[in-house]
């Protein structure tokens, strides 16, 4: 299966939907909220909805209005040692950071450059999505809880970032959090077992690493999240990026419009997006009011 959001024309809000392995069909599952409240039962039925043709809908995120998108920071080793560790120990608990849903978009959405940076940097992830609620979780549990998978391309805005030591402004630019359809965990494993993620601009690989390079794993991150704020089926937890940035390289190297990225996960597929110039920025994916009207 392969999970995706779609708005119809009629605007009867966001609906859950499968996408055909042609990608060129959906099959609607249920609306927004009603997948949410029982996601495992969602998907342990065939999907029965109706059949409709990829044109014939808008494909947008499958995310809650209310839901968390938390992040990790320098979770691969490599890039932990390009950045901002290159000298020092590892600190033994995860550097967290969060996205609001309005900065999701999905596959083939353009993403433009806001108006005071000199381009946009790629970080290709694993994005895990919770599917039942978690409360001082163990590991364990919290993997356990674990719905699915999708690809995801964390595209920050590094003059932004580094403004101050706090990462929220460059990692919330406009439809600059690309997300792929979700794959359910049962088809795609554990990630300590070496999931491949690559990120390839204008068709140049900048990064190929392996999930079980990560230092801080999902369950681990996960549980120590539910010990602090409870976690709820819909919340998502965007895994970090292995190094091959594009700040860190010489001469520093950053995506501008017109240049096309994608980020390839083994077993959940690809998300490929243009970047375009700042004068787009009006076009956005309006998850809230959209989900508002289910």
């Amino acid at each position: 299966m392969r999970i995706v959001g779609i708005r119809r024309p009629d605007g009867a809000g966001v609906e859950v939907a499968d996408l055909s392995a042609r990608g060129d069909e959906v099959t609607v599952i249920a609306p927004l909220a009603e997948f949410w409240a029982d996601p495992a039962g969602c998907l342990a039925r065939p999907a029965s909805g109706r059949v409709l043709g990829v044109g014939a809908v808008e494909l947008v995120p499958p995310v809650l209005p209310d839901a968390r998108v938390l992040c990790v920071g320098l979770n691969y080793l490599d890039h932990a040692a390009e950045g901002s560790y290159r000298d020092q120990e590892l600190p033994p608990y995860p550097s967290l950071f969060g996205r609001w849903t309005r900065s999701l978009t999905v596959d083939g959405a353009e993403v433009p450059v806001p108006s005071n940076e000199d381009g946009l940097d790629w970080e290709g992830e694993v994005v895990a999505w919770v599917g039942a609620p978690l409360v001082d979780a163990s590991p364990e549990e919290a993997l356990a809880a674990v719905l699915g998978y999708s690809a995801f391309n964390d595209l920050t805005s590094r003059r932004a970032q580094k403004l101050t030591s706090q990462w929220t402004l460059g990692k919330n630019g406009d439809r600059s959090g690309p997300l792929g359809p979700i794959v359910p965990a049962a088809e795609v494993g554990d990630l300590r077992d070496g999931l491949r993620v690559t990120t390839r601009v204008n068709g140049e690989t900048m990064q190929d690493a392996r999930t079980d390079q990560m230092i801080y794993p999902v369950g681990n991150t996960l549980s120590l999240i539910s010990h602090t704020m409870t976690l709820r089926p819909g919340d998502l937890l965007a895994t970090g990026t292995p190094s091959g940035v594009g700040y860190v390289r010489r001469p520093p190297r950053l995506l501008g419009p017109g240049d096309v990225v994608e980020v390839e996960v083994e077993r959940l597929g690809s998300v490929r997006n243009t970047v375009v110039g700042n004068d787009h920025r009006g076009q956005s994916v309006n998850i809230s009011s959209a989900a508002c009207t289910l």
